[in-house]
């Protein structure tokens, strides 16, 4: 039997852990090296999302590759920008990204540098939708796999 240990699950578990680490640490030292910790902590951050993207265009890469070697599909310069996991993946990635971003904009300008950081989140995610539906990859869409 496995040991029942998700990996996606400890990583989250330890980027936890270690922004629990740096505002202690922050509580405990002081103002003065709050830009440190919070440097450290996002450097963290951007080597998980890295390593995820990283995975994912390997992934992609190798499925790619499969189609063409099977003889058929699109070309490998084409990205496909549509469907579930394309979005999903950008709004997974927005919310990480949105932790540290909103602790930096909450500690430096308050409530107004909070609602501007959020407000960007949802921006992005909105043009992404609008554009994804623009092309053709909504609901309406007949081939689509929410269908």
């Amino acid at each position: 039997m496995k040991s029942g240990r998700d990996p996606e699950l400890t990583r989250d578990t330890d980027l936890k852990r270690d922004l629990e680490a740096a505002v202690q640490t922050r509580k405990e030292l002081g103002e003065g090296y709050e830009s440190e910790l919070v440097d450290s902590f996002l450097e963290k951050v951007e080597q998980r999302i890295e390593t995820t993207v990283d995975k994912r265009v390997r992934r992609q890469v190798a499925e790619q590759q499969m189609v063409i070697a099977r003889g058929g599909g699109r070309s490998s310069s084409v990205i496909d920008t549509q469907g579930p996991g394309v979005a999903f993946g950008l709004a997974a990635l927005s919310l990480v990204l949105a932790i540290p971003l909103s602790a930096i904009a909450a500690v430096q300008t308050g409530l107004a540098g909070l609602m501007v950081c959020w407000a960007g989140v949802v921006g992005v995610n909105a043009c992404f939708l609008g554009h994804t539906r623009l092309r053709g990859g909504g609901r309406g869409d007949k081939n689509s796999e929410w269908d």
